[in-house]
């Protein structure tokens, strides 16, 4: 059994604990693409058995947040589940937010939240600051496509549509996004809508996964790559899967590589004229 399950990750739920149900049922080692906190909910996709070797795959893939972020005081962990640092910072007007958000868009440097999975020496960040360690993370380069001003929903806090590249923090663009307007923020919601071809209107929730239906929800390896194909048989298939590489016409590049017309066999490449496979799946 290899492939992904679009999994509508819960509100209060970890990531792991979602990947350990779709673990349980399936009897495979399991793996996500890209953590969502605790308090976000929405698509998680969760590679089953040999589809995690295609994770490289995907690290360019762009993803879609509705979040929301509340103004006027400063979280340790960017969001409103952590303690407040500061408050009484005021509340924009929506017509300053508008005029900040292109300058939070493109190719940015940004600071990951010290509350994140990042490792430092051996260490997540969210262990070292409930340890009351002192560190800094160095900003990293992330793609932010879009940020759209959806509407007003409390006195207090805005709602956004975010398009942007993997390993970019939602919590950091309120955080980032305040300080433009010399006030404070915090993501106070987070649903991921789309995250590569995965979207959340095909996304199904852990509670509704049993192994009868399993298979309804299990997503071909080949269907989530944007490759073209290739359908090796006779002598050089048997090149091919052996390790082999063999001259072919292809232009350079990433194949899907398939063993006779149906069955699909991992990923390959094409470098001078050498077709040679890269990555197994079955």
């Amino acid at each position: 059994m290899t492939g992904f399950i679009n999994v509508n990750k819960a509100v209060g739920a970890s990531s792991a604990k979602e990947v350990s149900v779709v673990k349980r049922i399936t009897g495979k080692p399991c793996g996500h693409m890209g953590t969502l906190d605790p308090m976000a909910n929405g698509v998680l996709p969760v590679a089953v058995g040999n589809a995690a070797r295609l994770f490289d795959y995907f690290l360019q893939k762009e993803k879609t947040y509705l979040a929301s972020f509340r103004f006027g005081a400063h979280y340790d962990t960017l969001d409103t589940t952590g303690n407040v640092l500061q408050s009484g910072g005021r509340v924009p007007r929506e017509e300053e937010i508008l005029e900040i958000l292109p300058l939070l868009t493109g190719n940015i440097m940004q600071i990951p939240p010290k509350y994140s999975a990042k490792n430092i020496n051996g260490k997540r960040g969210y262990e070292l600051a409930r340890s009351g360690v002192e560190f800094e993370l160095p900003p990293k380069k992330v793609f932010i496509k879009s940020i759209k001003l959806l509407n007003r929903t409390a006195k207090d806090e805005f709602a956004f549509e975010i398009e942007c590249g993997g390993g970019t923090y939602i919590r950091s663009i309120a955080r980032d996004m305040a300080e433009k307007l010399g006030t404070y923020a915090a993501m106070s919601a987070l649903t991921r809508t789309k995250s590569g071809i995965f979207s959340i209107e095909t996304a199904v929730d852990t509670c509704c996964l049993n192994k009868e239906n399993l298979k309804d929800y299990l997503i071909p390896c080949d269907s989530v790559l944007p490759y073209d194909s290739i359908y090796a048989q006779g002598d050089t298939a048997k090149k091919l899967f052996n390790g082999l590489a063999v001259a072919c016409g292809y232009a350079d590049g990433t194949y899907k590589i398939y063993n006779g017309e149906r069955n699909f066999y991992g990923i390959a490449v094409v470098n001078g004229g050498l077709l040679k496979v890269r990555t197994k799946l079955c």
